[in-house]
């Protein structure tokens, strides 16, 4: 029995036209009735594309040959594009990036809502599209990912550490960052310093794969104070190694507020369940936000603390969840998945109490802090998993809430959340997500007693495919 040779030869397409931008960031193309997603493709082009993977109804490609660039296409203005995995959009005009973000929400909450979108408001843009991060936390390997450059160069005595990001679809390497424009100094002279530091001195980087090494992850945070916060995370390290770089780190940067280190002998590099221990400063930093008439709520920030990377956003964020609320000062609100308590602590002023649930422990009790930093006294934390604590008798003990806020993690809300939200009837939700496609799930659950009254989507990450969105959900 005989059987044909798979051909091998990689299908090209010639001049396909780009139409629309996929959910995950890709140009989006069709040849026949084959779905064509492209990467670093912008709509408007006209391209020569390989296919690197197909199926019945899609396929996945490559650019070849760019003929007819889209008139909002841009320079990148980041030498590590196309390499990295951050800032995928950043050859494409932003005006157009928050043009297609809107359209991806409006798209989710039609096609898998129902959700009437002709009222939907503008998506409200970031001011500041580079240096917008707060947080950045970077990987040392000694895997590093080598450009042609590098290939063709002797393998003998080629420099094989890097401290940076993870090259995407490849865990074990790391690109090597000279400058990365998602924050703001002296972030990136940290970063080259302390790598500097590491190889004049020996220090090993860490091997991903056999788990050895001494050097492992960088976590820089900054705040819109000024504050600094570095976390350097040890794998296997004598420790007059790991007080060498931290010593270096205080002499060379006193502009550091909270300098601290943590030693992970795990396999993964979730720290959460680590020890932090503070070699310089304090613990943690702060950040502050407007509240209007001259006020402002302060917040602590620790190395494991959730707060939103993007600080003037997080504001904006804010502020139109409060707006959405439209407290009069006399509510009781419940605000679902409170983190570190920032929204809770954000509209207390302006409500009547307001209790806060989150499942991390540790987040609970920043929140608490926050409140005590404050002097906010009308608030309430539990931690718990929300369908476990978000019960009947909860309900009864603490009020039925006049507004519930929610702004869960991408998985969006749990059917049991769900379900006691349409069981306790607050007069107005709040949902924030910064996932539009499980936000317009469960806002199709919700329709069943809820009316949807306003929608505005907020840009938290410029260059990238992802949007937040604020929707007002009124009791019909």
């Amino acid at each position: 029995m005989s059987r044909k040779r798979k051909n091998t030869e990689p299908i090209r397409i010639s001049g396909l036209s780009i139409i629309d931008i996929a959910e995950e960031g890709k140009g989006v193309g069709k040849a026949d009735e084959l779905v064509i997603f492209v990467d670093k493709a912008v709509p408007g082009d006209v391209v020569d594309v390989r296919l690197v993977k197909k199926k019945k109804n899609f396929a996945e490609a490559i650019i070849e040959t760019l003929h007819t660039p889209s008139a909002l296409r841009q320079e990148a203005f980041c030498k590590h594009f196309g390499t990295c995995g951050g800032c995928k959009w950043q050859h494409m005009q932003y005006s157009a990036q928050l043009t297609y973000k809107q359209k991806s929400v409006e798209s989710a909450l039609q096609r898998l809502g129902k959700v009437d979108v002709s009222d939907i408001e503008p998506v409200l843009g970031s001011d500041q599209n580079q240096y917008y991060r707060n947080k950045l936390e970077y990987t040392f390997s000694n895997k590093r990912w080598l450009d042609a450059t590098d290939m063709a160069e002797e393998a003998e005595g080629r420099q094989m550490n890097a401290l940076g990001f993870h090259v995407p679809g490849r865990f074990d390497k790391i690109l090597d960052i000279e400058h990365c424009y998602l924050q703001a100094d002296p972030s990136n002279q940290i970063r080259l310093k302390v790598r500097d530091y590491a190889l004049q001195h020996s220090l090993s980087f860490y091997d991903l794969r056999n788990h050895e090494g001494e050097m492992r992850n960088l976590i820089i945070r900054t705040s819109s104070t000024g504050e600094v916060m570095v976390g350097v995370v040890f794998a296997y390290a004598e420790q007059g190694h790991i007080d060498g770089l931290m010593e270096f780190l205080k002499t060379n940067f006193p502009e550091i507020t909270s300098l601290q280190y943590i030693v992970n002998h795990k396999k993964n590099d979730t720290i959460f369940d680590q020890e932090v221990i503070t070699y310089a400063g304090r613990d943690h930093i702060f950040e502050e936000m407007p509240l209007g008439n001259g006020k402002t709520v302060k917040y602590k920030i620790g190395i494991k603390s959730f707060y939103q990377t993007n600080s003037e956003q997080a504001y904006e964020l804010y502020r139109i969840t409060k707006e959405f609320a439209d407290l009069k000062g006399d509510e009781l609100v419940y605000d679902l998945y409170t983190g570190a308590g920032t929204i809770a602590n954000f509209v207390a002023h302006s409500a009547k109490q307001v209790v806060g649930v989150e499942y991390v422990p540790s987040a609970i009790e920043d929140a608490k802090f926050n409140s005590q930093l404050n002097g906010i006294d009308n608030t309430i934390f539990y931690a718990g998993d929300m369908k476990d604590i978000l019960t009947r008798d909860f309900i009864t003990e603490h009020g039925k809430p006049d507004v519930v806020i929610t702004d869960p993690p991408r998985a969006g809300m749990h059917q049991d959340v769900v379900d006691r939200l349409l069981e306790m009837e607050a007069e107005k939700i709040v949902y924030v997500s910064c996932n539009a496609a499980t936000q317009a799930r469960d806002l199709a659950l919700l329709t069943e007693k809820y009316e949807v009254a306003r929608i505005k989507p907020v840009d938290m990450f410029p260059h990238t495919q992802h949007v937040e969105n604020v929707v007002l959900l009124k009791l019909k």
